[in-house]
């Protein structure tokens, strides 16, 4: 079967110009504010965070530097991720650069394309994760339990929506969309994957153990070369879902059919919130053609 897109058949004089920028195209956000994002990001999480918990003492509840109760830590991790996803709008913005969604990478690709690339990405990191693991004899993760997954549904299944659904969609919007796209204008595609996969698994230190932030890594290269190839983040954070969902499930001890509800319930929670986005006016169904935005995905750097 050929590549579909999901955009309308543009008439043949125009298929060109109606294709996606390329991340770092027409943007041309300087590379410094690559380094200045990140630790915005940073910064904004951590006040952030603060905003939840400075509350929640005055409310009573018991929060140590060792012990955060799962609620808060839900409502403080959503609030470090919209947090990335503000950084990333805001730095865009410097120097009276209007920014819109597609810029950021929420544009059209060609659908099989992308579904092609997505499952070779995945396939390849869960291949070197497997071995990683085996070879490293990586141990269990805490993460669901610091997030209280096993306390009650409540707690699962917003840990659930926290790890498979908003954690790929902020953290792809500030390291493939704005992150690795300022980089890109530096040195071009592979010297800003490599960088942005390391701080991408560095980011996760606080979450993960040591040993796996090298399979971290070695994901948010996998997931800057996907940006690069199919012009879109909307792989990217289908792919980052999927992993998430598989990992997630893998923790919890889940049957292989329950692993695939989560998938699916993911994927379709992140397609209906894209629909809700689009009819707000906030993201495009088409990128807009604009001088100079014609691209060809399997060119340049």
């Amino acid at each position: 079967m050929g590549d579909s897109t999901i955009q309308p058949p543009a008439p043949a004089s125009s298929r060109l110009a109606a294709q996606p920028t390329p991340p770092g195209g027409p943007t041309g956000w300087p590379p410094w504010t690559a380094p200045a994002a990140l630790f915005g990001g940073l910064v904004l999480a951590a006040v952030g965070a603060l905003i939840v918990d400075i509350p929640a003492l005055a409310l009573g509840v018991k929060i140590t530097s060792s012990h955060v109760p799962p609620g808060v830590e839900i409502a403080d991790t959503v609030v470090q991720d919209c947090a990335f996803v503000a950084v990333a709008v805001f730095f865009a913005q410097l120097g009276g650069r209007g920014v819109s969604a597609w810029q950021l990478g929420l544009r059209p690709t060609r659908l099989w394309r992308a579904v092609r690339l997505g499952a070779l990405t995945l396939f390849g990191f869960l291949l070197f994760s497997l071995i990683w693991v085996t070879a490293f004899h990586v141990g269990k993760e805490k993460l669901l339990e610091t997030l209280g997954a096993e306390e009650s549904t409540l707690l699962l299944v917003l840990s659930a929506a926290l790890t498979c659904v908003v954690a790929p969609i902020c953290e792809e919007i500030l390291f493939r969309g704005f992150i690795f796209s300022a980089l890109r204008n530096w040195k071009g595609t592979w010297p800003a994957a490599l960088i942005t996969g390391l701080v991408f698994g560095a980011v996760h230190a606080g979450s993960a153990p040591a040993v796996d932030l090298v399979p971290l890594a070695a994901l948010g290269v996998a997931l800057c070369l996907l940006y690069r190839y199919t012009g879109s983040l909307y792989p990217c954070i289908a792919a980052h879902s999927l992993n998430n969902s598989l990992a997630f499930g893998s923790l919890e001890s889940w049957g292989w059919w329950q692993i695939l509800v989560l998938m699916f319930a993911s994927l379709g929670l992140i397609a209906l919130l894209a629909m809700a986005l689009m009819r707000a006016g906030v993201i495009s169904p088409a990128t807009p053609s604009a001088p100079g935005a014609a691209f060809d995905i399997s060119a340049g750097s």
